[in-house]
This record gives C-alpha cells, structure tokens and sequence, in this order.
C-alpha cells in the first residue's frame, strides 16, 4: 500500500499553462491505471484530443466546461464526475476565474510522461 499527498508531488508542465501531477502510475507500482491531478488555470483549455481509451474525470476545483465532439459544453463543477468514451473528441476548459482542478484516470498506455 502506498499512500501520497499531490500537493508533495511535484508539478509538470502540460499544454497552455496547464500543469499535471502524476499521483500514483508505473513508477509507483500501478500495473493497470495512471491518476493525474490537471491544474488549470482561468480561460485555458486542455488539447481539443481523441484516443482509443475511455477515461474518467472528477473535477475537484473551480468550474468549467467539456467541449463534446460536436462542439456542445457540457458545465461541470466541484464532485461531478464525467467518463468519456474511446475515441470521443473532448477537451475541458477552464470558465471560472479560479483554478480548474480535476482528477484523470486513464491506463498506463494513455500517460504521456514517461
């Protein structure tokens, strides 16, 4: 068992000012799954993405928006939970004026840092 604190975890620069922690992955001994912790701050956007998995997403800060593959927002906020299906167009963006904090779950193939 092991058992971290993100805010001890040092932070890596994602796209447009956005910074990702990498709570538990690979290098602590996860053998199927990666947690990220997505910091974003106001007005910016994660990449407007596909990929071939399903990922899980707990927003924990701050408001904003999930932009459908049809363009459409979705608002999410603090405790809502979002699944985005395999290949579905995506990106979450930042609409309050705080940071947009939100938890990603996504399998070891999907974590883009080594």
């Amino acid at each position: 068992m092991l058992l971290r604190k993100y805010t001890e975890i040092e932070p890596v620069p994602y796209a447009g000012g956005i910074e990702k922690r990498v709570v538990i992955g690979p290098k602590q001994g996860a053998p199927t799954f990666v947690m990220r912790i997505f910091d974003l701050p106001p007005g910016a956007s994660s990449p407007y993405h596909t990929h071939d998995w399903e990922h899980e997403v707990f927003i924990l800060a701050g408001q904003g928006v999930a932009v459908r593959e049809d363009g459409s927002e979705l608002p999410v906020g603090v405790e809502d939970a979002l699944i985005i299906a395999p290949d579905e167009k995506h990106c979450l963006r930042n609409t309050g004026q705080d940071t947009f904090r939100f938890m990603c779950l996504v399998p070891l193939r999907g974590e883009d840092t080594p």
